[in-house]
């Protein structure tokens, strides 16, 4: 059965196990010619993992405007066309990492035109969330007040519920958030490794603090946590795979890897699922007002993915995955 939670003073209930939707936006390039995509999607299976989370109770859809530049968003559009609800789905999107023909991602104009294509793509009136996608506000910040006022509008005409900021340090948050505004925030984490495990950059107690709601993406390191790689026979990806920029898929970490990764399955089970579960109820526990969003790509990791709800890890067994995982702090 699924679980729900409420992201904080937003006041939207969706269920602890979200739908991460960047892997079916499929293989893709930043404005530097960097990758970003995700190779090994289909489209049909990416759709059938749309009706699937439907049917399990999965309601936090996430995506953003550069995830397969629109891709991501139009097959979403296009689950909703076929049959899933939207007044049932709590959507969330994202800009800023994609400029497009602007000076910078956050110019408020471009914001704007990029929330519009976003609606478009979706076939909604309406996001949920809407994210400032980073903390990056150009030379000296001097796109953050006015990216700031073009949020609020957007919230103002109804465009958006909900204002939401994506960053990926203690400090990065401390510093935008007071102008931006967020009710919600977005960042990475996972037991391998954070930056958000130490007194000094512990997010979660600043973000409960002010009720604000945690969505966390990441969860499987990439998948990695998920034991699903053989160090002997290292993954190879296709090219705009945002994996052939991470370290943790070569041999001599994979190798370290799966020797944590045994100590965990001795205590959790052997499959898939259970360390699925062990890697979502981990980054749950960490505040009754956080979410997390695996990715997908197709129906079988949906299902996985949402049978890991309801399942909470007890404070000793948190334990033991934090002194397991500590040799990769």
């Amino acid at each position: 059965m699924p679980e729900y939670r409420i992201l904080g003073k937003s006041g939207l209930k969706v269920s602890e196990v979200g739908l991460g939707c960047w892997a079916a936006g499929g293989p893709s390039f930043d404005d530097e010619g960097q990758p970003v995509g995700w190779s090994g999607n289909d489209d049909k299976a990416s759709l059938a993992g749309m009706f699937r989370a439907w049917e399990l109770g999965i309601n936090h859809w996430d995506t953003a405007d550069v995830y397969g530049k629109g891709h991501s968003e139009r097959l979403i559009g296009k689950a909703f066309r076929e049959g899933v609800k939207r007044e049932e789905i709590v959507l969330a999107g994202k800009v800023g990492w994609f400029r497009g023909t602007a000076a910078h991602p956050f110019e408020p104009l471009h914001i704007r035109h990029q929330c519009e294509q976003s609606l478009a793509n979706l076939g909604t009136d309406y996001l949920d969330i809407y994210y400032l996608h980073n903390p990056f506000f150009g030379e000296n910040d001097e796109y953050l007040e006015p990216a700031a006022e073009q949020m609020f509008r957007l919230k103002e005409e109804g465009k958006i519920r909900v204002i939401g900021q994506s960053a990926y340090s203690y400090e990065q948050f401390l510093k935008v958030c007071p102008v931006t505004g967020p009710e919600v925030l977005q960042l990475p984490y996972n037991a391998l490794r954070s930056p958000f495990d130490t007194p000094e950059t512990d997010i979660f107690t600043w973000a409960d603090q002010r009720d604000m709601g945690l969505v966390l993406f990441g969860s499987y390191a990439k998948g990695v946590l998920l034991g699903k790689y053989n160090p002997d026979n290292p993954p190879q990806f296709d090219v705009g795979d945002i994996r052939n920029r991470v370290e943790d898929f070569g041999a001599e970490f994979l190798r370290r890897l799966s020797d944590a990764l045994d100590k965990l399955r001795t205590r959790f089970g052997e499959s898939a699922e259970e360390l699925a579960r062990v890697a979502n109820q981990y980054a749950l526990s960490k505040s009754k007002h956080a979410v997390v969003i695996p990715g997908f790509k197709n129906e079988r990791q949906v299902t996985v993915n949402a049978g890991t709800m309801g399942k909470p890890l007890s404070r000793e067994e948190c334990l033991l995955i934090e002194e397991v995982m500590n040799i990769f702090k």
